[in-house]
């Protein structure tokens, strides 16, 4: 039967189809730019103390479960088990183990056929051994009589001495979570050995080895949960599928995938992140390097690297072979017939041959392929780097600016929110940027027209990103070196303000598109009848000429955005007719 409680595929990725940035309806679309027409002080109202942001933000679909939340979590569904099915806790704990903690599967399959779950499980109603001398019992492992106060048994009836019990069960501990389906030693039996009895039979420190593998089985176990996989983290995160994206923010402020529990990539997906990790890490790209700047020794075949200017190499010892390094012929065959020492003609001669066009044309195509998949890495690096500094700026205007400069411009702390959300936001664009290269490498070169279409919306989304990394880093600190109130201190609270804003914008329309596809144009470059009749069409343009290409270009025109205001071409923002220069940003009007 169906019931709340079971685990929807945490793969289904058909099911995930909110959009975690814009939160965009069929009936409210938003073009690739929308304009920032939003009153910057709205952010500031003193009677509202909301988020600004909180209107984006799609419905939490995530629970951070601390150690204590886990625990009750465990013991309310063991509690459930047992009373519904009228059982003792320690069998609904059997119980719930074997069908990985869901409760409404238990609830299925025992009602479904109690005696065979029993019988699977090990819960058994009847002895399967009974001694017929009741004053002396036999252990079955060390074969010493003992009275029945010396023996313990589980539901089978099996004799065994506490001393025997105690080593089997802590053995069993010691071997790791696989004690958690214990069953009696007996070879032939299938009892199950419930908490109450390893209680009873082993010592403290096993005790607690088993409470712990019980207490992470939960989590392990159970396909709505998982650890985080920071490092040192103890939280788990309990996972709703059915809406909103993957991205997953633990207490501990670290940010990853459910799917893959790599950090965080939004909008690349889970199988490029694989192949950009792999490759960041595997020895292709020493092979690469080796490929394209060094040459096979003619006679032991190690590579060698040129360090000198001549071309008389000689290999590292025990090989010792001296060569040329133009035609990788042995040194004694030059000489003044073969143009010289230092001007071998040999290669020449063979290169017009064709002798050594393979093994060129093959040096070649590695060393391209070094060379742009360096030009990707250090931005993706970068990138991360700016990102940790970030991070680390963050956290210091949360604990140490804000306060101070409160107190230099005499305004209380919850009217400087637009910084922090303005560095929250720069936070999260470089997280995105960081992988849109990622998405770049592994973008089809033949797809040409896709290519100009990402390069354009990745270089207008990370140039305003640089206008308000630029703001927030530098133009705050006029300020927080300030020995008073200054004038200028509104101005730039809405020029930040708008261009978080903005700089939000620009990301949410790079988000949707990679996710879509970029299929906003086809392969060849032209604007697909999707992009310039439907919600996904490209906007405005931003002025930055050069990035996009043809009908790209042509597709991404500046626009008026209603009869009242234009938009910037370079930050977007909505000005009244009658100006002549840009309000955030001073541009004069084109």
């Amino acid at each position: 039967m169906d019931s709340e409680d079971d685990m929807h595929d945490a793969n289904d990725l058909d099911s995930l189809d909110d959009d975690f940035y814009s939160g965009e309806t069929e009936d409210a679309p938003m073009d690739y730019y929308t304009d920032y027409d939003d009153d910057a002080d709205d952010y500031f109202d003193d009677g509202d103390d909301s988020d600004p942001a909180d209107s984006r933000r799609p419905e939490q679909n995530f629970t951070i479960l601390k150690e204590s939340d886990i625990r009750q979590r465990q013991e309310d569904d063991i509690s459930r088990v047992a009373a519904v099915l009228s059982i003792p806790r320690v069998a609904a704990s059997i119980l719930l183990r074997h069908y990985n903690w869901s409760v409404s599967k238990v609830n299925d399959a025992w009602f479904a056929d109690e005696e065979q779950v029993r019988k699977t499980v090990g819960l058994l109603e009847k002895k399967v051994y009974e001694n017929p001398d009741a004053n002396e019992l036999t252990c079955g492992i060390c074969f010493e009589v003992y009275p029945p106060s010396k023996i313990q048994t589980a539901s089978c009836g099996h004799p065994y001495c506490f001393s025997c019990w105690g080593g089997y069960i802590g053995t069993s501990i010691n071997d790791g979570p696989g004690c958690l389906m214990l069953r009696c030693p007996d070879p032939s039996c299938g009892a199950a050995v419930d908490q109450d009895m390893i209680n009873l039979l082993v010592s403290a420190e096993d005790k607690e080895k088993y409470d712990r593998y019980l207490l992470r089985s939960y989590i392990e176990d159970n396909k709505k949960t998982k650890w985080c996989p920071a490092p040192g983290c103890e939280h788990a995160v309990n996972f709703d599928a059915g809406s909103g994206s993957y991205d997953v923010s633990c207490l501990c402020s670290y940010s990853f995938c459910w799917n893959c529990t790599e950090e965080a990539h939004r909008p690349v997906d889970c199988g490029t992140v694989s192949k950009w990790i792999l490759k960041n890490s595997a020895e292709s790209e020493n092979m690469n390097w080796i490929l394209a700047n060094s040459k096979p020794c003619p006679k032991c075949k190690r590579p060698i690297e040129k360090n000198q200017g001549c071309m008389h190499m000689t290999c590292t010892p025990p090989c010792k072979f001296e060569f040329c390094w133009l035609c990788l012929g042995a040194w004694t065959d030059h000489g003044e017939r073969t143009g010289g020492f230092y001007a071998c003609n040999r290669y020449e001669a063979a290169k017009q041959e064709g002798v050594y066009d393979e093994t060129e044309k093959r040096r070649e195509m590695a060393k391209n392929s070094l060379e742009r998949y360096t030009h990707y890495y250090e931005r993706w690096a970068s990138n991360q780097s700016s990102r940790q500094k970030a991070l680390a700026d963050l956290h210091q205007m949360q604990t140490i600016n804000i306060e101070k400069l409160s107190d230099t411009q005499c305004q209380p702390e919850s009217q400087l929110k637009f910084i922090t959300e303005a560095w929250l936001q720069i936070v999260e664009c470089r997280r995105v940027l960081k992988w849109t290269y990622a998405y770049g490498f592994y973008l089809a070169e033949h797809e040409q027209g896709k290519k100009q279409f990402f390069e354009y919306l990745q270089g207008e989304a990370e140039s305003g990103l640089e206008r308000l990394h630029q703001c927030a880093e530098k133009e705050l600190q006029v300020f927080l070196n300030g020995d008073g109130p200054s004038k200028d201190f509104n101005d730039f609270r809405t020029k930040l303000a708008g261009l978080t804003s903005v700089t939000r914008n620009y990301f949410e329309n790079l988000v949707r598109a990679l996710e879509n596809g970029l299929c906003d144009v086809d392969s060849n470059g032209a604007a697909s009848s999707k992009a310039t009749g439907s919600k996904n069409a490209a906007g405005s343009s931003k002025g930055r000429g050069g990035r996009g290409k043809g009908t790209i270009r042509a597709s991404m025109s500046s626009r008026i955005t209603d009869d009242n205001h234009w938009s910037c071409e370079q930050c977007t923002y909505a000005n009244v007719r009658s100006a002549t220069a840009c309000q955030m940003c001073n541009q004069p009007r084109r």
